[in-house]
């Protein structure tokens, strides 16, 4: 599942190539087909991200509201200009024959170059929810658990549901009591609280473990005896991991590697995690394998020995 920093990513894409035009909206697989409708002709004013909802706001006050769920992404095409400064542009900045694609979901990536000559845009590929479309850039939304289109109250509603979010807030320390005000008020496990969006946004299975790994904190110690200033210190960790992950688009959560290190966990995901996804391998830092629990029908990765 794409985590909090990938859905940043996404707004901050929209936001350099789409926002601001007006867009040609289509629903090539038709389950969208009114919402579409509704939006097709409007000009993007804005694409902002909240934990793992993406919200499109629209002239006429209507906002596109969009959770990838398990399995959805966007693929940019054409013009797709480079979001983060000093970073290489992610595909043609030319003519748009050459039909080159980033990926954004769960893993990001750029797509190879068609370069036969199809003319721009290119025709959508597959079961593709919601195109938006400007005359040099195309995003096209995939295999989403939500997609539909709200008013502003009806957004606010769902932003009141959730978490903070590091990313959407200005004041860090107040957003840190919150989030041990609602840690520490309840006896569920803290590796399940910190999946829960309504008590911290965007975080996902792979920084939940890393997140409690690097706290050398017992997943299964109940909310309620955290103390608060350890709960404090996740999400300060949190803040600076997802801001990380913002800037490279990938999620790298050991804070042991150095320069030559760190480049490499960028083209190698076996190098970018402590715990997830290494069961059965020896820890990082004690040796112990690494175990895999079932958590609240999702995967659980720790130290048995690190985080007693």
């Amino acid at each position: 599942m794409p985590e909090g920093h990938t859905v940043h990513r996404i707004a901050r894409q929209l936001s350099a190539d789409l926002v601001g035009e007006p867009l040609a909206v289509s629903s090539p697989q038709g389950r969208f087909a009114a919402g579409a409708a509704r939006l097709d002709g409007q000009v993007m004013e804005r694409a902002t991200a909240v934990g793992k909802q993406l919200f499109c706001e629209f002239t006429s006050g209507d906002v596109l509201r969009v959770h990838l769920g398990l399995y959805g992404a966007w693929d940019f095409y054409g013009r797709i200009t480079p979001i983060v400064e000093g970073q290489a542009a992610r595909g043609s900045m030319g003519a748009p024959r050459l039909r080159r694609a980033v990926r954004m979901g769960e893993d990001e990536r750029e797509q190879p170059a068609d370069e036969g000559g199809l003319v721009f845009p290119p025709p959508p590929v597959g079961a593709v929810r919601v195109r938006l479309a400007t005359s040099q850039s195309v995003a096209d939304l995939r295999g989403p658990s939500a997609c539909e289109v709200l008013g502003p109250d009806e957004v606010q509603a769902v932003v009141d549901r959730l978490g903070p979010d590091p990313a959407s807030t200005d004041d860090l320390d107040a957003a840190a009591d919150v989030v041990a005000d609602r840690v520490t008020a309840r006896g569920v496990p803290v590796g399940q609280l910190l999946m829960d969006q309504s008590v911290v946004a965007g975080i996902g299975n792979i920084y939940r473990a890393e997140l409690l790994f690097r706290a050398r904190l017992d997943p299964w110690t109940p909310g309620k005896r955290v103390p608060r200033d350890v709960v404090r210190a996740l999400w300060h960790d949190w803040a600076g991991l997802l801001a990380d992950g913002i800037r490279d688009g990938v999620m790298i959560t050991r804070e042991d590697l150095d320069a030559e290190g760190r480049a490499a966990a960028l083209v190698d995901p076996e190098q970018r995690h402590w715990v997830y996804r290494r069961t059965g391998l020896p820890c990082r830092v004690c040796g112990t394998p690494v175990l895999v629990e079932d958590m609240a029908s999702r995967k659980l990765y720790r130290c048995p020995s690190c985080q007693r």
